[in-house]
C-alpha cells in the first residue's frame, strides 16, 4: 500500500517567533514542543483574552528530546487512513458545542516528497493590524483558536491512531499467541497421535509376533502330540501283538490242559464206570445172599426190624423195581448215577464247544459273562428283581454277537457259585431259573452238572471213607476244597453242601403259573427216595437231609400229603435213629434241627421267602401268570 505524508507548514514567525521545521520528530518531541508554543504564545500576548481549552490534554509521560522548537513537524498517514480521519474530524466538528468553521488546510498541502521546501506564512497583515487594534485582537484571537484546534484535532487523532495501534498490536499478540498456542496443540496432538501411531504399530507387531510364536507352539504341539500318538500307536500295537501271542500261548497251554484233564477224566470215567460195573455185580450179589439169609432168618423168626442198613435199603429198592448201587466205595441209586453221567458229559461238550469257539473268533466274549455275573449277584426276593433279570439274561441268550452255549454255560456257573446267600435268595434264584429254562431248556442240565459237580449230594451219591487210603483223599472225593494247599475245615465245607442243597430245594418246589419246570417236585420226590435207599445216615447226609427238607418240605406236603408223611416217618424211625446210635456229638445240633421240623411239624408252613414279594401294593391283586 502506497503512504504519503501530511506536513503541517506553520508561519515561520508568529510575534516574533521563528519556527525551523524538523520532518523527523516523534510523538513525544511533537507534544513538547505544542506545549512551549503554547507557553510562549501566552507570555507574549498583548492583549489578555480568556481562552478554556474545551477538552483537556490527557497525555502522560511525555519527554523532550532536547530537539529546537522551531522546527516543523511531519505525520507520516497512510492512503487507507485518510478517509479515517476525515470522518472523525467531521464527527468532532459536528458535535462541538462551539460554532466554529470547519478547519480549512489552506496553509496545509500534501506531498509525495519528503523535501518539499515551500512554507507557509502565517505573519499577520502589517495593513490589517494597523487598521485597528480591534481587528487585530480578533485575527489573533481566530488564529490561535484555529491553532488550538487543530492542535487538538491532531492530538485526537494522535490518540486514537495510538488507541488503534495499540489494540492491532493486543489483537496481533493474541492472534500469535492463538496461533503459538495452536501451533504447540497441533503439535502435542501430533505428538500423542504420533505416539499413539508408534503404540498401535508396536501392539500390532507384538500381537503377529505372540500369533506367529502362538501359531508355531500349536504346530510344535501337534507335532509332538502326533509323534506321542503314533508311538503309543505302535506301543499299543506292539503290546497287542505280545498279548495275542501270550493269549495263543495260554490258549494252547490251556487246550492242552483241558485235552490232558478230558484224557484223565475219561480214563477216572472208564475206572468209575468199571468199579460201578463191579459194584453193581457186587451188590447183585449181596442181595442173593441177603435174600438167602433173610429167608433163613425168616424160617427160624429171627428177622431184625427197625434198624436202618443200606442192606435192608436194598432189599426195599429191589421190591419197588429201584435198582441200587452198593458196595465198598461208591453208594447212590443207578437211576441218579445215569442221570448223572449225562448231565457232566452234556456240560463236558458244552465246555469243548465254547474253548472251540474262543479259539477261533477274535470277539472277547468275557464281558458277557460279567454281565450275567453281575445280573445274577443282583438277584433279590422281589417279583420286580426276579422279572427284570429274567428278561435280560434271557436277551443275553438271544443275543447274535455272543454263542448261546457260551452265556447258557456262563450262567450256569455262576448260578451255582453263587448260591451262598440267604433263604430268600435262593428261592428268588429257582424262579430266575425256571423262568430262563422255560425260554432255554438246556440250561437246566447244564445247572443241574454244576450243581453235582460242586456237591455230590444233589445226585444223591456218597463216597465210604474206609475205601480211600488217605483222609485227604476221601475228603476231595466228596467235595473238599484245598486253599493254597491246606483242605478247608469241616464246618466250611458243611456250610458250602447246605447253600447248594438249599439252591436245589428252592429250585425243584417252585412252581409259576403259565411255566412249566422241567426239574420240579416229581424229581425232588426221586431225590428223597434215593437219598434214603442208598445214602448211609452220617454227619454231611444229615446236613444235606435238613436243608433239603426246610426248603421243599412244605411244597412235597402239599402235593404228596400222606406218601410224604410215610417218608418222614422213615427219617424218624431209621435216619435219626441210625445218627443217633452212632454216639457222635458233633451230629448233636443237626439232629434236633431235623426232629424239631417233624415234631413241630414245620412242614404245614410255608418257609420265610418262599413267596416274592411285590414292589407295589398292587401286586397283590395281580395274578401271577399275569405278572410274569
Amino acid at each position: 500500500m502506497g503512504a504519503f505524508k501530511l506536513e503541517l507548514r506553520c508561519p515561520q514567525k508568529v510575534d516574533g517567533i521563528t519556527f525551523d521545521p524538523e520532518p523527523d520528530w516523534s510523538f513525544e518531541a511533537l507534544l513538547s514542543e505544542i506545549d512551549e508554543l503554547e507557553r510562549k504564545i501566552n507570555s507574549s500576548s498583548k492583549v489578555s483574552v480568556p481562552f478554556t481549552k474545551e477538552r483537556p490534554r490527557d497525555i502522560s509521560d511525555s519527554k523532550s528530546n532536547g530537539r529546537t522548537s522551531a522546527s516543523p513537524f511531519v505525520v507520516p498517514v497512510f492512503e487507507d487512513e485518510m478517509d479515517n480521519i476525515d470522518s472523525e474530524d467531521e464527527e468532532a466538528h459536528d458535535q462541538s458545542s462551539v460554532a466554529v468553521k470547519r478547519f480549512n488546510f489552506v496553509d496545509l498541502y500534501l506531498s509525495d516528497s519528503d523535501d518539499s521546501g515551500d512554507d507557509l506564512s502565517l505573519e499577520a497583515q502589517p495593513g490589517l493590524m494597523e487598521k485597528g487594534e480591534s481587528g487585530e485582537s480578533i485575527l489573533f484571537e481566530l488564529s490561535r483558536e484555529h491553532q488550538f484546534r487543530v492542535k487538538e484535532e491532531i492530538r485526537n487523532q494522535i490518540s486514537a491512531l495510538e488507541t488503534d495501534l495499540k489494540t492491532e498490536s493486543q489483537k496481533s499478540i493474541s492472534a500469535i499467541f492463538r496461533v503459538e498456542r495452536y501451533r504447540e496443540e497441533r503439535c502435542e496432538m501430533e505428538r500423542k497421535l504420533d505416539t499413539q501411531y508408534q503404540r498401535n504399530i508396536a501392539e500390532a507387531l507384538n500381537n503377529h509376533l505372540t500369533a506367529v510364536q502362538r501359531d508355531l507352539e500349536v504346530r510344535s504341539q501337534i507335532e509332538e502330540r502326533k509323534i506321542r500318538s503314533d508311538a503309543a500307536y505302535e506301543d499299543a500295537k506292539r503290546k497287542e501283538k505280545a498279548l495275542q501271542e501270550e493269549k495263543l500261548r495260554q490258549e494252547r497251554v490251556k487246550a492242552e490242559a483241558e485235552a490232558k484233564r478230558a484224557e484223565e477224566a475219561k480214563r477216572a470215567e472208564d475206572a468209575k464206570r468199571a468199579a460201578l460195573e463191579a459194584q453193581r455185580r457186587a451188590a447183585k450179589e449181596a442181595a442173593e445172599r441177603e435174600a438167602s439169609e433173610a429167608s433163613k432168618r425168616a424160617d427160624s423168626g429171627s428177622a431184625q426190624e427197625g434198624t436202618y442198613r443200606p442192606q435192608i435199603n436194598a432189599l426195599n429198592a429191589q421190591s419197588s423195581g429201584k435198582p441200587v448201587a452198593a458196595g465198598n466205595i461208591l453208594k447212590a441209586a443207578e437211576s441218579a448215577l445215569n442221570l448223572e453221567q449225562g448231565r457232566l458229559q452234556k456240560l463236558k461238550q458244552f465246555d469243548d464247544e465254547n474253548q472251540a469257539l474262543r479259539l477261533r473268533s477274535k470277539e472277547d466274549f468275557r464281558k458277557y459273562e460279567r454281565q450275567i455275573s453281575k445280573l445274577v449277584q443282583q438277584i433279590t426276593g422281589t417279583k420286580d428283581s426276579v422279572r427284570q433279570k429274567a428278561g435280560e439274561l434271557v436277551n443275553i441268550f438271544n443275543d447274535a454277537r455272543c454263542p448261546q452255549s457260551i452265556s447258557v454255560a456262563a450262567f450256569a456257573k455262576k448260578v451255582v457259585s453263587n448260591c451262598k446267600t440267604p433263604r430268600n435268595a435262593a428261592f428268588a434264584c429257582g424262579h430266575v431259573i425256571v423262568l430262563v429254562t422255560s425260554k432255554v431248556p438246556t440250561a437246566m442240565d447244564l445247572i443241574l452238572a454244576e450243581l453235582h459237580r460242586a456237591c455230590i449230594y444233589t445226585v444223591p451219591k456218597h463216597y465210604s471213607q474206609s475205601a480211600f487210603e488217605s483222609k485227604e483223599a476221601y475228603y476231595k472225593a466228596i467235595g473238599f476244597q484245598e486253599d493254597e494247599g491246606k483242605t478247608e475245615s469241616v464246618d466250611n465245607y458243611l456250610a458250602r453242601l447246605e447253600s447248594y442243597m438249599k439252591l436245589y430245594g428252592a429250585l425243584v418246589q417252585t412252581e409259576i403259573y403259565g411255566f412249566q419246570n422241567v426239574h420240579g417236585l416229581k424229581e425232588g420226590w426221586a431225590w428223597l427216595a434215593r437219598f434214603l435207599n442208598a445214602l448211609p445216615a452220617n454227619r454231611y447226609t444229615a446236613v444235606a437231609l435238613n436243608a433239603f427238607l426246610h426248603m421243599a418240605g412244605y411244597s412235597l406236603f402239599k402235593k404228596y400229603k400222606s406218601q410224604f408223611r410215610k417218608m418222614l416217618n422213615i427219617i424218624s424211625d431209621n435216619f435219626l435213629n441210625a445218627l443217633r446210635e452212632r454216639g457222635d456229638s458233633n451230629l448233636n445240633p443237626v439232629i434236633a434241627e431235623i426232629d424239631a421240623y417233624l415234631k413241630d411239624n414245620k412242614f404245614l408252613c410255608e418257609p420265610e421267602g418262599r413267596s416274592l414279594e411285590g414292589s407295589l401294593l398292587s401286586d397283590v391283586y395281580v395274578p401271577e401268570s399275569d405278572y410274569y
